[in-house]
């Protein structure tokens, strides 16, 4: 092997890692006081946003996603800050405008982020336009994101071919996104290898633990001339996260490759982030189901976290004996749909049609409007062809749109700041009403709400507050 060959790492513990393993609850408070340490590791790059952070944030924690991302971005002054952006749909479940989607892209730019991991669910390259244009407006790294999976269509030329396309649109950088874990080591081998004859900006490559593959993928993505992996420190590593930081690092290291990481830096802050996971695995947050190893991931293609909502969805309709019924079903669902890779929020979509087909004992007799949407084609177009019975089965003879899905979608911020109306203090606060209209709503009232408190002297005085 050539000694000289050298390999990057991104730390996703501060995004994937927590998302991955305890539903992205870790609060602010227990990223920042590391940051600085982790400026120093080395790493290519923190991500630390985007995804479903921003979604968990106003949500169940009750803290301001921008300021997070301000408040990282003044503790790491050498190493870049990475986002996951889910194309046209940003950081939400829906296709925006492309005003809001500019909008976006240039405020979190501002707030600190430097690369900007792009995908679209489909792989299709028209939902990635507008993203990959605001981010070259505003000076940042477009790193744009193949969702890989495995169908007769997604060939190796099939790859070849949209590699090309993301490097014709401004891709500084190309990411393979194996969100299931399912990309074995012969497979990373041989798509590094053919992905690296037709394109020269660096090559990332992600995958997940889940099913048991992800370092031999690894050491098989780097042998093949991948430039960086994504690692999670270890105590959010393994299982639905990724293999950890500091293994591979040990390994590659082994094996004669020069990697910019400190590993001694790196036990320091798995050393820190050690008491973090434990209090959350003693407040349940923290799901330990999360860490077991599924071989049936390789089978079914299903995400861990996907394989997780399936099984709770079961259990809440007192049908977890149906489970590797629905599993089984999941695979022909894809088929049905043209193949779409299982992402967000695809996953959702596809593992909800499947548990219906099974737990009605028929096939498409409830159909969720979200699938409806997207066979007629308002996520884009499908990587293959949809089964034209149960396309008629679904949209009858209804029209299927050709044209770039937002296309058809008027301005928005304009209308949504009128809506918002004194609660619109500022462009960030719109944004989160145009991505989460009912938490955000209830975010922002809480957020600006007058809050009491003690009298004083017989005053009472109030206090806005400000998370």
């Amino acid at each position: 092997m050539n000694s000289q060959k050298k390999i990057q790492m991104t730390e996703t513990v501060l995004r994937d890692g927590h998302q991955s393993l305890m539903a992205t609850r870790m609060s602010t408070s227990d990223m920042l006081p590391i940051i600085e340490q982790m400026d120093l590791v080395g790493y290519e790059a923190l991500e630390c946003w985007g995804g479903a952070t921003y979604d968990a944030a106003i949500r169940f924690l009750k803290e301001d996603p921008w300021e997070r991302l301000r408040e990282i971005k003044k503790r790491a002054k050498h190493t870049k800050l990475q986002m996951l952006l889910r194309g046209q749909n940003l950081i939400g479940y829906r296709h925006y405008a492309d005003d809001v989607v500019e909008s976006f892209v240039a405020k979190a730019a501002e707030a600190g982020i430097d690369v900007f991991r792009i995908f679209d669910a489909l792989n299709d390259v028209r939902n990635l336009e507008t993203s990959v244009k605001a981010v070259k407006k505003a000076g940042k790294h477009a790193q744009l994101a193949i969702c890989y999976t495995i169908s007769p269509v997604h060939t190796m030329e099939y790859f070849q071919e949209l590699a090309l396309k993301l490097i014709d649109m401004g891709a500084d950088s190309i990411c393979i996104k194996d969100m299931a874990g399912i990309m074995t080591p012969k497979v990373a081998k041989d798509l590094v290898t053919n992905l690296k004859k037709v394109i020269t900006v660096p090559l990332n490559i992600h995958t997940h633990a889940t099913s048991g593959t992800a370092e031999m993928t690894y050491l098989a993505a780097a042998e093949a001339g991948a430039d960086i992996i994504d690692c999670a420190i270890s105590p959010f590593s393994g299982g639905t996260s990724q293999p950890a930081s500091e293994t591979m690092a040990f390994v590659l290291n082994e094996y004669g490759y020069e990697l910019s990481v400190d590993i001694k830096k790196m036990e320091d802050i798995a050393d820190y982030f050690k008491p973090i996971r434990d209090k959350y695995v003693a407040s349940d947050v923290f799901d330990r189901k999360m860490l077991e190893t599924e071989p049936k991931t390789l089978l079914y293609q299903v995400p861990g976290g996907m394989l997780s909502n399936l099984y709770s969805q079961l259990k809440q309709a007192n049908a977890v004996d149906k489970f590797e019924s629905v599993l089984r079903e999941v695979p022909k669902v894809r088929q049905d749909l043209g193949y779409p890779p299982l992402v967000t929020p695809l996953s959702q979509m596809v593992g909800t049609q499947a548990s219906f087909n099974i737990l009605v004992n028929e096939r498409y007799k409830i159909i969720p409007n979200e699938i409806k949407d997207y066979v007629h084609g308002k996520y884009g177009t499908p990587p293959g062809t949809i089964d034209p019975e149960i396309q008629q089965k679904i949209i009858g003879d209804d029209e299927v749109l050709t044209v770039r899905p937002a296309d058809l979608l008027e301005a928005e911020m304009p209308s949504l700041k009128a809506e918002l109306g004194d609660l619109a203090k500022s462009e960030e606060d719109i944004l989160t009403y145009a991505l989460f209209p009912q938490v955000g709503l209830t975010y922002l009232k809480e957020k600006y709400a007058p809050k009491e408190t003690k009298p004083t002297n017989g005053i009472t005085r109030i206090s806005v507050r400000t998370l």
